[in-house]
């Protein structure tokens, strides 16, 4: 059975500072929209990836795929052979700040390790997964987590209510290290976060005030960001619409995932649009 990708969304993204080495530091309340990318694995004599899905296209000019460096990297730790034949259904904008690459490598560890019958610790799985990027470790666990450090730093979310997710991108992608530099060393505070919500309004007025520190960077690079926000805004029922990551992405929360499945149907059908809930089930802990 194909292993689920699902498009990954920062509630909340906040750059707390930046290490010696390069690494900026952050602050994010991380969830999982009911969407995502698929990836299986069958057994095979040498490692290969073959890719389908609407997305698909944007992918099949590279020449390395973070999948394949998930593959190879695990292979590596575990001292076995890299051989599985990977079929990778894409669904989600590339480049798009919802993780799409970092959730295929995610799955790709996941799914191999069930291929490979390995059984390595989980803090050693969660150390690969960081080798790959900032946004695997969590991709790794695909389930609510407030993210802190450079990624690896992960611990339980507030408790949540149920939520509507609207998702919409214009088909621009953005370079996260652009982002980043537009940034400017303008950092934040960590972000006091309560135990829990008991409905979704209450979770957007505190989130609203909160950030995605990138946003505004993102913006300058890209003004349609702005645009897709503003459109996101006025959709009928919207508690918040932020930037997710380093963008494109933005995403509106909504009272349930019924209305936003309605409201993404009226947005512009140039842009990548979907609407929904929470991903679930959620895939097996590591």
């Amino acid at each position: 059975m194909p292993e689920s990708a699902p498009a990954k969304l920062n509630l909340f993204l906040q750059v707390t500072g930046r290490r010696p080495d390069g690494y900026h530091l952050l602050d994010s309340l991380v969830v999982f929209a009911d969407i995502g990318d698929a990836l299986d694995a069958a057994p095979a004599e040498a490692l290969s990836l073959t890719l389908d899905g609407p997305e698909a296209g944007a992918l099949a000019a590279e020449p390395d795929n973070l999948a394949l460096r998930a593959a190879r990297a695990l292979a590596d730790a575990a001292d076995v052979a890299p051989q599985a034949a990977l079929r990778l259904t894409k669904r989600l904008p590339v480049a798009s700040g919802i993780g799409g690459g970092s959730a295929d490598a995610a799955a790709a560890l996941r799914v191999l390790a069930r291929l490979w019958n390995l059984r390595l610790p989980a803090d050693r799985m969660r150390e690969i997964a960081l080798s790959l990027g900032a946004d695997v470790p969590v991709c790794l666990a695909s389930v609510p987590h407030r993210m802190r450090g450079v990624g690896e730093v992960l611990s339980a979310a507030p408790a949540l209510p149920a939520f509507g997710l609207v998702l919409a991108n214009p088909r621009v992608a953005l370079s996260t290290p652009s982002v980043f530099r537009a940034l400017a060393g303008r950092y934040s505070g960590a972000a006091a976060l309560p135990a829990g919500w008991d409905d979704a309004h209450a979770m957007a007025a505190d989130l609203a005030r909160l950030a995605n520190d990138l946003e505004a960077p993102a913006i300058a690079i890209c003004p349609a960001v702005a645009e897709v926000l503003a459109a996101l805004r006025a959709l009928p029922g919207a508690l918040l619409a932020r930037m997710s990551g380093s963008g494109a992405t933005c995403f509106a929360i909504m009272p349930d995932a019924e209305s936003a499945a309605r409201a993404a149907a009226s947005l512009p059908a140039a842009w990548w649009r979907w609407g929904g809930g929470l991903a679930r089930p959620a895939p097996a802990p590591l």
